[in-house]
């Protein structure tokens, strides 16, 4: 809990800065006097001013965002001989530098710590598959237990290597964005018998992008063997017999293929709410051992499923993915512009109804996110910190008052027209804003409490 919300304190610093520092930064290059750069809003409980003509840096009693307040005449009297210096006295291209650069500033900085997280390297799961959900686009497709997917294709041309399972989860799910099939180069886990295949990921009939998009393709947990790790005492399966170390060959008579078959053989074994007997063959140390579990029964949000307290399967097999410096920040530098895009057009497709409202996150997730990824290291810190940085950056651009997009938007009116807004007008926009952030963020917070709740 404590490593929870410190990491989302220090994401929201780090994130609130970079973009306020962005419009202050530009500001001062374009001779508008910055009155106050300030962390957070409410009471100041840190204040810190070189001059009576300078800048003053606070920090707020509520980390929940930030501002940087310039002079301007709009919001309070100005001095004659400061009039130049105010921010509504500037040409339309500064005002509008100045209000692009906060975004911009965020953007630049997830282009770093992409980069940085490749530099630094992460662990991740090698892409070698378990067994496709039968029926699903990968089952299709042709792909079995333990095939190691090693390259990716869009025309079958051009191949880019896979070095791990989220770089393969990244490929399918631009390639369900744009509608098109995914070629795949695979072998097995030794690396011979090589095959290519074809995911036709059209057959979904569905763009959409969320938690659920990997089960629909059929592709679930990375690989692991349907070995039996610690088993709980005086759970169902220390009652069978059951062992650390068995290797189970096949339940019911039908073979195990890996550890998320017998996973799901386990969760199924319930009928009309009630357990049923299961035959379990298993490797004893070369030994062949027959077994009867019974599962205990567990309600899962309404669902019954079975259980058998213990751990299955082996440690996944792991890779280190770690880039040079020129292909750390070319990654970074594409990874961003995908991210971005992928923001627009699922903000695009939730505005016209093709994609869910359970896509918006608020700070409960982002909370809850933060802590798993700094739990994990600083490259899957970094990466999530990327991710957040990009969301804001392109949710900040977009045509809404109270937003940098909406001030932009202001501009290209006046810029169109030689006049600016007027006060009327600037009110009407102004109200309308406030109540559709208000309505998104309780999207968000609802959506929040749903996950927290198991209930999305």
């Amino acid at each position: 809990m404590i490593t929870t919300v410190l990491a989302f304190l220090v994401t929201l610093a780090i994130l609130v800065v970079v973009h306020e520092y962005g419009h202050y930064r530009v500001a001062v290059a374009c001779g508008v006097k910055v009155l106050r750069f300030s962390v957070g809003f409410g009471r100041v409980l840190w204040r810190r001013q070189s001059g009576p003509d300078a800048t003053e840096f606070v920090v707020s009693a509520l980390p929940l965002g930030g501002y940087v307040r310039m002079l301007d005449e709009r919001e309070a009297p100005v001095r004659p001989e400061e009039l130049h210096r105010a921010f509504n006295r500037q040409p339309l291209s500064r005002r509008a530098a100045i209000v692009i650069a906060g975004p911009a500033a965020n953007l630049l900085l997830a282009v770093l710590l992409f980069a940085t997280a490749q530099w630094v390297g992460t662990e991740e799961a090698r892409a070698v598959i378990s067994a496709p959900v039968p029926g699903s686009v990968a089952d299709r497709a042709g792909l079995r237990s333990g095939d190691w997917v090693r390259a990716v294709s869009r025309d079958g041309n051009e191949w880019t290597d896979v070095r791990s399972m989220n770089d393969l989860r990244w490929q399918v799910t631009q390639a369900v964005l744009n509608g098109e099939p995914l070629q795949l180069s695979t072998s097995d886990r030794r690396g011979s018998s090589t095959r290519t295949l074809k995911l036709d990921l059209p057959l979904l009939g569905t763009r959409d992008v969320d938690a659920t998009l990997m089960g629909q393709v059929g592709l679930g947990a990375p690989y692991s063997e349907a070995v039996m790790g610690e088993v709980k005492a005086g759970g169902p399966a220390a009652s069978a017999g059951l062992r650390a170390g068995d290797r189970v060959l096949n339940v019911d008579g039908q073979p195990v293929a890996d550890a998320q078959v017998l996973r799901e053989r386990i969760r199924q074994a319930v009928r009309d709410g009630a357990a049923q007997p299961m035959r379990w063959q298993v490797d004893r140390e070369g030994r062949l051992v027959d077994v009867e579990v019974l599962p205990r029964v567990l309600d899962d949000n309404g669902t019954r499923i079975g259980r058998v307290d213990a751990f299955i399967g082996q440690p996944v097999e792991m890779v280190t993915v770690q880039r040079g410096l020129w292909e750390g920040l070319q990654l970074g530098v594409e990874r961003t512009w995908e991210l971005s895009a992928l923001t627009i057009r699922m903000l695009g497709r939730m505005l016209i109804g093709e994609a869910s409202l359970r896509n918006l996150s608020g700070p409960l997730t982002i909370a809850d996110y933060a802590g798993q990824s700094a739990q994990q290291g600083i490259g899957y810190y970094l990466g999530f910190l990327a991710l957040v940085s990009v969301s804001l950056g392109v949710l900040n651009l977009l045509p809404l008052p109270m937003l940098d997009g909406g001030h932009l938007m202001y501009y290209l009116f006046e810029g169109l027209t030689g006049r600016p807004v007027s006060e009327l007008w600037l009110g009407r926009l102004q109200r309308g804003g406030i109540a559709i952030l208000l309505a998104l963020m309780s999207v968000a917070l609802f959506n929040d409490v749903a996950r927290l709740l198991g209930l999305h």
